[in-house]
């Protein structure tokens, strides 16, 4: 029975898109747009520049289309499932995470992993149709890749943290919309998704370091490019394993909390 409502709990947001044809339509169309734009912008951008910032032309397109993929593995729409943190406070549902076979805190996490493994799908083949076209680069060895995969993969398990982190304020401010905004785009500009951070004055850089977003992306990626060589990738490794735990510890401190503060608001 565990199992089942496991599987359950992973498809949910997946489920949202795959049985509505039009939201697939979109995503499709959305995700070749931007790739298409993001790279013109930086092809247009070292037009008349060999390198800047310690980047050549391609590092900085393959950097940049590689961003527009990533953030793929966590863009579904949950509100069209009717099954965010603030939804369910809003309602007074969140009530069920508790009367459930499954904690909340397992819940959470499967659901998390099916859309993961969702738009993990969506996010190989955009980036086996770029490499194929030459609008990315391959890894430069074997080993690269390897050290990328996972660096990538504690990456998105930070990002899971720190989504985590911010959904579980709703438990004591009931709602969380301008906190969410706030860290959508301290998220996407601290972790190097509209421009690498080297583009950015030393002061942001060395600011973002004491902050997990960068670890999300702007680490995986810039050992993808070179800009990190891969005898530099360990302390890298660790600082994104260091988050993993502290963030992990934070936020099942936050669970235990959260689960006197429940309130039944709405019907």
């Amino acid at each position: 029975m565990t199992a089942l409502y496991a599987w359950r709990a992973a498809r949910v947001t997946p489920l949202g898109e795959l049985l509505t044809p039009p939201r697939m339509t979109a995503a499709l169309l959305r995700l070749v747009v931007q790739v298409v734009l993001v790279a013109s912008l930086w092809r247009g951008l070292y037009a008349h520049s060999g390198t800047t910032a310690g980047l050549t032309r391609d590092q900085a397109v393959t950097y940049a289309v590689l961003a527009v993929l990533a953030s793929r593995l966590r863009e579904l729409d949950q509100y069209a499932a009717r099954d965010t943190v603030i939804q369910h406070m809003h309602f007074g549902t969140i009530v069920y995470w508790y009367l459930r076979p499954l904690s909340p805190q397992r819940y959470y996490a499967l659901r998390a992993l099916g859309e993961q493994l969702y738009g993990f799908v969506w996010a190989s083949v955009g980036y086996a149709v770029c490499l194929a076209s030459g609008a990315v680069q391959p890894p430069a060895s074997a080993a690269a890749a390897g050290v990328f995969a996972l660096s990538l993969l504690l990456g998105q398990w930070i990002l899971y943290y720190v989504m985590l982190a911010i959904d579980q304020l709703c438990f004591f401010t009931l709602r969380n919309n301008a906190a969410m905004l706030i860290l959508l785009f301290a998220q996407n500009l601290l972790a190097g998704v509209y421009a690498p951070l080297w583009f950015f004055p030393d002061w942001f850089v060395t600011l973002s370091g004491f902050l997990p977003f960068q670890a999300t992306l702007s680490v995986p990626l810039s050992l993808y490019v070179g800009r990190v060589a891969l005898s530099d990738a360990g302390p890298a490794l660790l600082v994104q394993a260091a988050w993993v735990v502290a963030l992990a510890l934070f936020t099942r401190l936050v669970w235990r909390l959260a689960a006197r503060q429940v309130i039944s608001q709405g019907g």
